[in-house]
């Protein structure tokens, strides 16, 4: 019997190759996750791809042969980025799918990330019962003449690819002749986004768009320290704009014409803004850890914000049950409903690509009419077995303060003052609590995330 532990995080299973994520890990997740698909369909068929680490092979085999041993039947759709895969599963009516990566961590990391038959991430309940089977050993092996069949195929970036292109206004998009620099950052954007940009009439010069999984060219987190070459490149070859995916491609981060670097709170208000327009209103869905100005754009056009807990698998649910027009997450992962629920950095390149074209405005023009806030992040240590009483403590202790004038528990506490907010939750991965904090002014926002920083270490050494 294998010892209980959390294995699913946020964003899937994740670890350092061959320690914590192993073949015999990803093999017994391929057998408890066949158990489950085998309980409700007789010939369950999964779909697998994986992005361009060293490690992708090793584990792509270790999981299907799990799959396979339980009766279901694989089919290996390559290397592609994950919202490919996903788009995959929903458009050919797979049973569910597999992508073999860990998105911007590190090249020594791995992992493996589960998607439902709808396309969407796995829920919780869902992962909660793969763990379930895995940990009491309880796999539902198949006789020798009923295991499962290994197929490949190659069609599923030019599907992808082609429901982008209907999705959006190609047509208009190719009339601007959009010069647009792309940072891939050697990962698993290379196959495909070039691709699709000369699709859409682009021309564009390549950083870093060869498939490496040592991601050579630099850490594949689109952080402004990161992309230096690609904020240096826009303005100096005159491009329209600079656009970067991480390692798996499921989030873009963008360089106006002038070289400044996008936050992803910014991109993503400029697709609330342009979505809640089109529609005439409509619900928008993000985050409690998302910037206000998400929330003004949409207002301002009419429609309303549903706020949830931290978590793109979140998001997304939320916006299929409320028949959301737009949604996202604050870190470049905005997703599309026309196309599909979940972070989708290719139709994100594309739609900003749209709204330039539609309002025949550069992108420095177009977020200069994105309402500013100034955003502070910090984090500090935090035992797992204290989380819980922890947020509990903080609640009780900031009712009772003055100059809080609303309390949000969705996730973490979040307390509303007259000049800003600020959010204190824990990490579902790692052993700290985070802290957000947002005002109108810079040193109010740092002043806010210090304050009750104090407070949360000092309820922590009192536990």
């Amino acid at each position: 019997m294998k010892v209980m532990t959390k294995l699913f995080g946020t964003n899937g299973i994740r670890g350092i190759v061959n320690e914590d994520m192993n073949c015999d890990l990803a093999l017994g997740i391929g057998k408890a996750w066949g158990t489950y698909l085998r309980k409700t369909t007789d010939r369950p068929k999964v779909a697998i791809g994986t992005d361009a680490r060293l490690s992708n092979h090793m584990l792509k085999n270790a999981i299907s042969a799990g799959f396979l041993a339980t009766g279901c039947d694989v089919v290996d759709v390559g290397l592609v980025p994950t919202p490919t895969l996903q788009y995959t599963v929903k458009e050919k009516d797979f049973d569910s799918g597999v992508i073999i990566t860990s998105s911007h961590n590190p090249p020594e990391f791995n992992g493996i990330k589960g998607v439902a038959s709808d396309g969407t991430e796995f829920s919780k309940d869902v992962e909660e019962e793969i763990e379930k089977i895995y940990f009491a050993e309880n796999y539902g092996l198949a006789s020798w003449s009923d295991v499962g069949k290994l197929t490949t195929w190659d069609g599923a970036i030019d599907l992808y690819i082609n429901g982008i292109l209907k999705a959006v206004d190609a047509d208009l998009i190719k009339d601007k002749k959009f010069h647009v620099v792309l940072d891939c950052g050697n990962g698993a954007g290379c196959v495909l986004t070039p691709i699709l940009l000369k699709k859409l009439g682009c021309k564009i010069t390549e950083l870093y768009c060869e498939l490496d999984g040592m991601f050579p060219g630099h850490n594949s987190e689109p952080l402004p320290e990161n992309l230096q070459d690609l904020i240096h490149k826009v303005p100096e070859v005159g491009a329209d704009v600079g656009a970067a995916q991480d390692g798996d491609a499921d989030r873009a981060i963008f360089v106006d014409e002038k070289g400044n670097y996008i936050w992803g709170d910014k991109s993503l208000a400029l697709g609330a803004k342009y979505a809640t327009k089109e529609n005439n209103g409509g619900i928008n869905v993000t985050p409690v850890t998302t910037s206000s100005c998400f929330k003004d754009v949409v207002e301002e056009y009419g429609g309303s914000v549903i706020d949830t807990m931290v978590g793109s698998p979140v998001v997304a649910r939320v916006m299929m049950e409320k028949n959301a027009v737009f949604g996202g997450e604050e870190n470049g992962g905005l997703i599309f409903p026309e196309m599909q629920y979940c972070r989708d950095s290719a139709m994100s390149i594309a739609k900003i690509l749209e709204i330039m074209a539609k309002e025949n405005k550069k992108l420095s023009e177009l977020i200069d009419d994105i309402p500013k806030y100034e955003v502070f992040k910090t984090k500090m240590p935090c035992p797992n077995d204290k989380k819980e009483i922890v947020m509990k403590t903080l609640a009780n202790q900031t009712k009772d303060d003055s100059s809080v004038t609303k309390v949000d528990e969705t996730d973490g506490v979040k307390l509303y003052l007259k000049d800003g907010w600020v959010l204190m939750r824990p990490s579902g991965t790692e052993p700290i609590f985070r802290v957000y904090s947002e005002s109108k002014d810079k040193n109010r926002a740092e002043e806010l995330a210090r304050t009750y920083k104090k407070l949360a270490e000092k309820i922590i050494q009192n536990q």
